[in-house]
C-alpha cells in the first residue's frame, strides 16, 4: 500500500492538523533539532508534498523507524507507532513544512 501524502479528509483532517501543529508547537525546537541529526528523514517526510510520489513501504518502514527515535524525545510521537499511525504521517508532513504551500503542482 503506498500513501501519496494527500491529507484533505474534511473537518477531521482539519481538526487533527490543529492538534499536531499545537503539539509540535510544543516541542518544535526539539523536534527539529533531533530531525535534523537523521540524515535525510525531513527530505524522506516531505517526499509527497514535494514530488507528488508516494511513499514505498520501505520508505514507511524508515519513517517509523526513526519516529521511534524521536518518540523518546518528543512523547506525543508514539501517536504514529499505533497501528494505522502510518495513516497521519501525511498530516504530519503538512504541519510540519516550513513552506506555505507544497512545491509540486
Amino acid at each position: 500500500m503506498k500513501y501519496n501524502g494527500d491529507s484533505s479528509a474534511g473537518k477531521g483532517g482539519v481538526v487533527l492538523k490543529r492538534i499536531l501543529k499545537t503539539m509540535l508547537e510544543r516541542y518544535k525546537e526539539l523536534f527539529y533539532a533531533e530531525a535534523d541529526t537523521m540524515k535525510g528523514f525531513m527530505a524522506l517526510l516531505m517526499k509527497p508534498r514535494n514530488t507528488g510520489i508516494p511513499w514505498t513501504q520501505e520508505e514507511i518502514r524508515r519513517l517509523k523507524l526513526t519516529l521511534r527515535h524521536l518518540a523518546h524525545y518528543v512523547p506525543f510521537l508514539v501517536v504514529f507507532l499505533l497501528p494505522f499511525g502510518t495513516l497521519l504521517l501525511p498530516a504530519m508532513a503538512e504541519v510540519l513544512d516550513r513552506r506555505r504551500t507544497a512545491r509540486r503542482e
